[in-house]
Order: structure tokens, then sequence, then C-alpha cells
């Protein structure tokens, strides 16, 4: 039998490669386009940005800043404390500059301005806890071990090139960050009666003609 009238799809050649648009990105679970690391390095620059116009005005009051000069002028480092005390200043900051977009869109700002997002492996958007909690905190707080805290920040970063570009945090948190407008993230948006509908549909139409 002719393999053209057995598709029903007269003049395509069945053996060649797929006519469908693609979406921009690389496609993964639950037709997600993940972000683009560029994406991703503009987002965390903005975020940067926005962090130090707050920070250090707070941390030349505070004198952390006159401190850390000093110690680089002796040769030393900044008191272990005196680290501690003001990282814990900075998750403070950064709960109350970004904890609004996180809670609303699972998005920083620097992320919603870039239009990407985070998501859970399943697509659902995931808690202002878990993310806080699982993917900001145990970073920040490693980072705060002297030496072993700068490893770690560089390997998480580096771990951007693996192919579903899951960072140590995102290992961490069981969460991708994604293309803000790609058909799941818009699905997360929906009404749950409305992401079901067609699924019930289907189980109607399967049961009107008898399984």
């Amino acid at each position: 039998m002719d393999p053209v009238r057995a598709t029903g799809t007269q003049g395509a050649n069945p053996y060649g490669p797929p006519s469908a648009p693609v979406a921009h990105g690389v496609p993964v679970h639950g037709g997600d386009a993940l972000a683009d690391r560029s994406e991703r390095l503009a987002a965390v620059l903005v975020d940067a940005l926005i962090g130090a116009v707050v920070a250090v005005p707070i941390m030349m009051l505070g004198g952390y800043l006159q401190a850390i000069w000093d110690a680089a002028q002796a040769g030393r480092q900044v008191g272990f404390a005196m680290q501690v005390g003001w990282g814990i200043v900075g998750l403070v900051l950064f709960v109350l500059l970004q904890g609004y977009p996180l809670a609303r869109w699972a998005q920083t700002w620097g992320k919603r301005a870039l239009g990407i997002r985070i998501v859970l492996l399943d697509g659902r958007q995931p808690s202002l806890s878990r993310l806080l909690l699982r993917r900001y905190l145990p970073m920040n707080v490693v980072a705060l071990v002297p030496f072993v805290g700068n490893v770690v920040a560089l390997v998480d970063s580096l771990m951007i090139f693996r192919r579903d570009r899951r960072c140590a945090h995102d290992l961490i948190a069981g969460t991708r960050v994604v293309k803000a407008g790609t058909r799941a993230a818009n699905a997360m948006d929906a009404p749950s009666d409305q992401v079901n509908a067609p699924r019930s549909a289907a189980s109607s139409d399967a049961s009107a003609s008898g399984g």
C-alpha cells in the first residue's frame, strides 16, 4: 500500500523531517521551554543591581564596608560572626525585595523582566516557603563558610551548562527555570477546571463509546 495514501496526506513525504514549527528554547517535560542561559544571567544581574541599590547604603551606615576595607588593609578577613550577621541581614533584604514576585509568579524581579519563571519538575508553581527554604537558603548558608562557600558557589554557577540547565539550587529544590510564555507555564495560571476539561471530555467520549 502507498504510504502516502495510508496516512491520508497527499504530497507529503512520510520519511522527511517533521514540518511542525519548533518553539524557541529547549523543550522539556510538560511542554515548557527551558530559559536560555543568557536570560538567566541577565536576570541575576538585574536582581544584583536591585539588591545593591538597597544593600550598599545600609552596609555603609552599618559600618560593614568600612570593616571589609580595614580587614583588607590588615591582610585578614572580616570576623566570621560579622559575616554571619550581615548574611542574615542580606537574607532579610532579599525576602523584602523579592518575596512578593516569588510568591505571586515564582519570579524574582529580574526573572520577570526577562520573561522567565521557576517551576517544579511537573510544571506546577512552587510555594514561597519551598523557594526560600530549599532554593535560596541552603546555598546562601554555605556561601558563609570560608573557602568552601566560594567553591560551592562556583560549582553551582557552572552547573548551568548541564543539558537540563539545572544548577545545584535547582536540584535541591526540585525546580527548573523556563520561559514564562510557554504552554505549561500558561496552564499554571488557568483555573483547574479549565485545565482538566479536555481530560474530562475525553473520558466522557470513551465511556459513551463503550470503553
